[in-house]
């Protein structure tokens, strides 16, 4: 069996972490979204919404950090490895705001390619804004779309999870891996 890298997008509160949780809970190795970690970490030191006031710096920090992830998963002993968003999650971001972007981050999502990416549409039921969370549903809807063209745009076939349980969601996601 070859190594699989697999990631999981969507747009906030689409249910990527409750399904990453779910596969952690079934042994399976995760790792989680780094950006509520870099945007608590600003917060230490003042910036409320790091996105929002240095976006170019905040994405700098999630592109490092999500290569560091991916290099940590090819050096896993297990063959399956999860990881809650990728490399392109911050171009698609980028491209939310307008902003622009070094060639650098291009380049990194073109050399750290996932073997699947699994696509967790918007939901507005169980869509919920905190203090890392500040998107509503429509900006969420809209992140979405960026985070579909973006990743088509690597040359990603995406596998769109269906709404549901979390054990239908996790057992869509077990039958379309190692295929």
């Amino acid at each position: 069996m070859n190594k699989e890298i697999i990631v999981l997008i969507g747009g906030p509160s689409s249910g990527k972490t409750t399904l990453i949780n779910a596969l952690i809970e079934k042994g399976h190795i995760c790792y989680p979204e780094i950006s509520r970690d870099v945007i608590k970490e600003a917060q230490k030191q003042g910036i409320e919404q790091l996105f929002l006031e240095k976006p170019l710096l905040f994405s700098e920090l999630l592109l490092e950090g999500r290569i560091k992830q991916f290099n940590q998963a090819i050096k896993e002993e297990e063959n399956t490895i999860f990881i809650d968003r990728g490399l392109p999650d911050v171009l698609a971001y980028m491209h939310y705001i307008g902003d622009s972007y070094p060639e650098s981050f291009h380049k990194a999502c073109a050399e750290h390619k996932y073997t699947k990416v699994f696509l967790l549409p918007p939901w507005k039921e169980i869509y919920v804004s905190d203090t890392e969370r500040y998107e509503t549903y429509e900006q969420a809807t809209l992140l979405h779309k960026h985070l579909k063209e973006t990743y088509t745009s690597f040359g990603y076939d995406l596998i769109e999870v269906p709404k549901g349980s979390v054990e239908t969601r996790v057992d869509f996601v077990m039958k379309h891996i190692s295929k």
